[in-house]
Order: structure tokens, then sequence, then C-alpha cells
């Protein structure tokens, strides 16, 4: 794993999460618009379960993984976090906490640190060489 795809693991988990949580949103929707029938007649013995609970477990089993996606998101980003620290140069720091684990664009880097977006790119390459660096001896020796 290269240093850029390190980086992007968050973007990725993060993604994910969301995209979970617009299924939990959907699913409550449904669950929500459930009804129920009233009938005279009896009703079948062999379902066990109704529509309606079969769609709060998956409701459930949905936080559920979203929960240890997220626990997963926050130990990520402070690995992460531990290792752009590592990097002497704190410019470099700031230029790698933004686009990785703030997700901010170039553009707004750039604006925010008073620096043409080309000289943010160059220092963006610097970054990555050094992040590279100290995650080659974490990933050899697992």
């Amino acid at each position: 794993m290269n240093a850029k795809e390190y980086l992007k693991q968050a973007f990725y988990l993060d993604k994910r999460i969301n995209s979970k949580l617009e299924q939990v949103e959907s699913l409550n929707a449904l669950a929500t618009k459930a009804t129920s029938t009233l009938s005279d007649m009896p009703k079948s013995l062999s379902r066990g379960t109704s529509k309606l609970e079969d769609t709060i477990v998956k409701i459930v089993d949905l936080q559920e993984e979203i929960n240890r996606d997220i626990d997963k998101l926050v130990d990520l980003k402070a690995e992460m976090v531990g290792t752009i620290k590592q990097i002497q140069n704190k410019e470099l720091q700031v230029i790698l906490e933004k686009r990785y684990l703030c997700y901010e664009t170039w553009e707004k880097i750039a604006v925010d640190m008073n620096y043409d977006i080309r000289h943010i790119h160059r220092l963006h390459n610097l970054g990555l060489k050094e992040t590279s660096n100290l995650i080659k001896p974490c990933h050899e020796m697992s």
C-alpha cells in the first residue's frame, strides 16, 4: 500500500458509513409507512414474524455495523494523525491533515494557507514521500 492509498482509507470508510446511514434512513421510512390490517380472519401460525419485525431487525443489524465502522474510522484516523505528526515539516502536516482527515479540496487548502494551488500540490507530494517513508517500515514488519 502506498502513502496515498493509506491516507485515503479514512475517506472511503467515511463514505461507506454515510451510505449505510442513508440505508438506515430508508429502512426507517419503510418501517414507519407500515400499516396494520385489521381482520376477523385468524392469523397464520406458520409465519412467526411480521414484515415490520423483519425490517426492525435489519435496521438494528445495520446500525450495529455502522457502529463498528465508526469505531474503525476513529481508530484509523488516530493512527493517521500519529503518522502525520511524525513528519517534521508543519506545513506538510497541515496539508495532509486538511486533505485526508478533513477531506478539504485543493482549492480550499490553497486559500486557507494563502498559497498557489501548484505550490500546494508540490508540498503535498513531499508530504506523501515523507508518509511513505514512515509507513513502509510499519508494513514491512507485519
